[in-house]
């Protein structure tokens, strides 16, 4: 474990774009056929991105050479493939505030449902890989208000389509603050008994990390997630939403061991071996899908 400033300014996930041609994306979602929309953007948009954005490409490179071994004529293709998948998650997105419905088949729903309906708050880790975001506009929290942590520096019309359809569901977001003040909000969450959801492979703001092996090599995550979990005493969860095909995700849900049990080790062993559970259940979900892992800049701190 150590401290040191975590730069993921090369990378910040703001969907690119205007308030206009966000909301004419979303009118033409409504009599447009989602598949065309893919080839269009295929063919068009991915070209421009993989020629002008080229730190993004470049570290996805990286990827699929060093991390996933793939030769370098196959690593070029795969990152053609990861930069479509990505476009086709963005429009999901805007799909779904169009009123477009997709379908999912969830792995180990009981894992959540049981804990829902459980006294005491829980945690769900997720993070850039599939699209963890859409299934909050499907799922309805039922039992316990769900609170998932959010880039606060997003498109406008984004959040405002967040907030209207998760809304709905008994979700709140917290926005990540410079103040750090979504901190107390997190912590108020969990205490009150409620659902708290974090992406487990960077936060922004977060000077605090653990060292992971993942996919053959040391990276640093965010210590705070899992000091959160450990200090809570809470369960923990992660979800990870795959997409499959057009209009079909798989949901894979997943327990992770967070509890006082082994009470030889230190919060902070405890909170690295959290931290190295997680790490593992990333690694077997990019491996069965390579095209979906999303963090566009150098993970593994390589030169």
């Amino acid at each position: 474990m150590g401290t040191v400033k975590m730069d993921h300014s090369q990378w910040e996930g703001k969907t690119e774009g205007t308030t206009w041609m966000h909301r004419t994306l979303i009118r033409s979602f409504r009599f447009l056929n989602l598949r065309f929309v893919y080839i269009g953007m295929a063919v068009l948009v991915v070209p421009f991105y993989m020629l002008f954005s080229h730190q993004g490409y470049i570290s996805m490179y990286h990827f699929f050479r060093r991390r996933m071994r793939f030769s370098p004529l196959k690593a070029f293709g795969y990152v053609y493939l990861n930069h479509c998948r990505f476009g086709q998650i963005i429009l999901d997105r805007f799909a779904v505030y169009a009123g477009q419905r997709f379908d999912f088949e969830i792995e180990n729903y009981d894992l959540f449902e049981t804990l829902s309906r459980k006294e005491g708050g829980f945690m769900i880790l997720s993070c850039h890989v599939g699209n963890y975001e859409i299934a909050g506009y499907v799922f309805k929290a039922n039992e316990k208000r769900y609170n998932a942590l959010v880039f606060s520096g997003e498109a406008d019309t984004v959040m405002e389509n967040r907030n209207r359809l998760l809304s709905k569901n008994n979700i709140r977001m917290i926005p990540v603050r410079e103040d750090m003040s979504h901190l107390f909000v997190m912590n108020n969450a969990l205490s009150d008994g409620e659902i708290l959801s974090i992406p487990g492979d960077r936060i922004f703001g977060s000077p605090r990390f653990v060292r992971c092996e993942l996919l053959g090599a040391s990276a640093k995550f965010p210590l705070g997630p899992y000091a959160m979990a450990v200090s809570h005493d809470v369960p923990v969860l992660s979800i990870f939403v795959m997409k499959e095909t057009t209009h079909q995700y798989r949901v894979l849900i997943r327990p992770l061991q967070a509890s006082s049990a082994d009470s030889h080790l230190s919060r902070q062993e405890r909170s690295a071996a959290l931290a190295q559970q997680f790490a593992n259940e990333i690694d077997d979900v990019v491996r069965r899908y390579p095209t979906q892992w999303f963090n566009y800049y150098e993970f593994w701190n390589e030169e």
